[in-house]
């Protein structure tokens, strides 16, 4: 079943799912763009090599060479950026933002702890930001072993990087257990459902982000 909303009076709103690598944000994420046609990815940036043969740029990310990110930085083109391990630079674009509320859709993020901490801020009451955690670490590990993608010395950095992101879990608006995935996706869409349903005013906003958003009609 694909949900709708009608387009009248459209103000556009940011869903921010983050957590630490492997507890299945991106599951959720792709189960609300298949559920809701109100809703749009935003494609983020980064600097790091493809993983395998699944993913496409322009779809999944835009791989972009250290240089060609360092332009876009140099140009303003990101609401927020980061150096998330050594060499590999992730940002969100703000492009993303305006090519999905331009069609009417609320736009989603897949991004990491800091990225999402970042954008909450950014986007005040425009935005819901949820952290995705697991029962345990030992369920991450299983996970990023089970991609078939990850060297143990990767894995070693994300469950390292693990300790430190989950002390910032009561800095998101709601934190969500994902345990059984059922529950968990329909916990999410309930979560989207009722924050898409508040209302928000725009003129009453006064956010980072709220000078490019008025310059670009959003």
């Amino acid at each position: 079943m694909i949900l709708a909303l009608p387009m009248q009076d459209f103000v556009g709103k940011a869903i921010i799912f983050s957590a630490p690598s492997g507890s299945g944000k991106t599951t959720i994420v792709k189960h609300l763009l298949g559920q809701n046609e109100n809703l749009g990815f935003s494609i983020s940036a980064c600097t790091r090599d493809k993983r395998g043969r699944n993913e496409e740029n322009g779809k999944d990310y835009y791989f972009l060479t250290p240089e060609e990110f360092h332009t876009k930085i140099d140009a303003d083109e990101f609401l927020e950026w980061e150096q998330v391990y050594e060499g590999a630079f992730y940002g969100t674009l703000k492009s993303e933002i305006i090519r999905n509320w331009q069609q009417g859709k609320h736009v989603i993020f897949d991004v990491d702890v800091k990225g999402g901490l970042a954008l909450k801020k950014a986007f005040g009451d425009r935005a819901l930001s949820v952290f995705v955690k697991v029962p345990s670490e030992s369920e991450i590990e299983t996970r990023l072993r089970a991609r078939g993608t990850e060297t143990e010395d990767s894995i070693s950095r994300r469950l390292f990087k693990l300790h430190f992101e989950l002390g910032f879990q009561d800095q998101f608006d709601v934190v969500l257990i994902n345990d059984v995935l059922s529950q968990t996706l329909f916990d999410a869409q309930t979560l989207f459902s009722d924050f898409v349903a508040r209302k928000v005013d725009p003129s009453q906003q006064n956010t980072e982000a709220t000078a490019w958003m008025q310059e670009a009609g959003l």
